[in-house]
């Protein structure tokens, strides 16, 4: 496993959409290994491969209940809303309020290429639904106006 850069501020990347994974091979399951050590190097809750440069829709998600690896993911229903401060690993230093879905049925394939669906709410439904926006080229802070973005010295737990 190895320590990837994380990409941040204005680099190109983070706004370009990242394409479908058609195999899972050992090169993808290195990928999820390196991302998840990078993720919990950098005290996050959740990184997506085009953070570290990779146009691969693949993402991690811990936020405290265990590692979730998420190949090809995409939201099948969303209920409900919730408002809840955000902040990520490529934007250090900035934060905000973002509204998001409450609940989520999310569809995924999994590191040994079984499709998985489950159920997430609350902070999980939250760092998915941020992780996947980073596959499309989204940042939190395209929800916010300008006068709602938090600059912050201190950099605190992230996706």
């Amino acid at each position: 496993m190895s320590i990837r850069i994380i990409r941040t501020g204005n680099d190109p990347v983070l706004r370009q959409v990242a394409k479908t994974v058609p195999v899972i091979n050992r090169g993808i399951e290195k990928l999820l290994d390196d991302m998840a050590e990078t993720m919990y190097h950098a005290d996050g809750v959740g990184l997506a491969a085009v953070q570290i440069g990779v146009l691969k829709r693949i993402a991690v998600v811990d936020v405290g209940d265990g590692l979730v690896e998420l190949i090809n993911p995409e939201i099948a229903e969303k209920e409900g809303s919730q408002t809840g401060a955000e902040g990520c690993l490529s934007l250090p230093g900035l934060k905000g309020d973002v509204t998001r879905a409450q609940r989520i049925k999310v569809r995924a394939t999994n590191r040994k290429g079984e499709k998985v669906d489950f159920e997430a709410t609350d902070l999980f439904a939250r760092a998915i639904q941020h992780e996947i926006d980073h596959l499309d080229g989204i940042l939190f802070i395209d929800y916010l106006e300008p006068s709602e973005i938090i600059h912050e010295n201190k950099q605190e737990t992230h996706s």
